[in-house]
């Protein structure tokens, strides 16, 4: 059997399962377990799954519990961050509200922002700053300051988005998987983006395509709640429906 169709039964397999051990393969494939360690081992490095002792778990099973900083997510994948800033700043309306949460990704639209009447509410105090510099009509949301991701979080915070009705809202992930929707490391984080969403008209989550299958300790969206804006459609999501392909600032 060639690989690339024992990679296939093996992923088929874990997106069933969830979870997988090396003899259940063995007795599906009826390989040798040095051929199954093998695949695991590829599979594994190109992160497609997470090889464990005597088997292989899902990716989206496996919550992740750290965040990287804002300077060092600003070198992580630019090139598609851009990509999907570039279309998402397209779809703002010429006025209304607009809210923007935390992120480099919605960072990046601040860059592509064509001159407009629109009236933005964000949790990032770089965000707010770069938008006021521009002459843009822009409100801070109050709070606790995080210091790994610059996001304005906390009590003070849900309260003063949940005075707004936003016409749309754009909003950054660690991780999106099917069974976990939308997640991010911190349960404060996650609130705020919860209760923000719940006060869109219409929500787009930014995520470049090395977000899907990952997952952080807590949920923030479903994934049918959103709609989600990225550079590539990974497999597993063609059929989904709700995820517009950045290409070259056209959606």
């Amino acid at each position: 059997m060639l690989t690339e169709k024992r990679h296939k039964i093996i992923l088929d397999m874990l997106q069933e399962k969830r979870s997988i051990t090396v003899s259940e393969i063995k007795d599906k494939l009826g390989i040798s377990e040095s051929t199954i360690r093998r695949d695991l081992n590829s599979l594994d490095r190109g992160r497609k799954l997470m090889k464990v002792f005597g088997g292989a778990v899902a990716l989206d099973a496996v919550p992740s519990v750290t965040e990287l900083s804002v300077p060092q997510k600003l070198r992580v994948n630019e090139q598609q961050k851009r990509c999907i800033a570039r279309c998402a700043a397209s779809m703002v309306p010429l006025d209304g509200l607009v809210y923007l949460d935390a992120g480099t990704t919605t960072g990046y639209m601040l860059e592509y922002l064509m001159e407009k009447s629109v009236t933005f509410v964000t949790n990032a105090v770089e965000h707010a700053r770069r938008l006021a510099v521009a002459g843009c009509h822009v409100f801070l949301v109050g709070g606790e300051l995080r210091g790994t991701t610059e996001a304005v979080v906390g009590a003070q915070a849900v309260l003063s988005i949940q005075k707004y009705h936003f016409t749309m809202g754009f909003f950054g992930t660690n991780g999106i998987s099917l069974r976990h929707g939308c997640s991010t490391p911190d349960s404060n984080e996650a609130l705020v983006k919860k209760t923000a969403i719940g006060q869109c008209s219409q929500v787009y989550v930014l995520a470049d395509s090395t977000k899907f299958d990952e997952v952080s300790s807590v949920s923030f969206a479903g994934y049918h709640d959103v709609q989600i804006i990225s550079e590539r459609i990974p497999q597993g999501y063609e059929k989904c429906g709700n995820i517009l392909l950045a290409e070259d600032g056209v959606i």
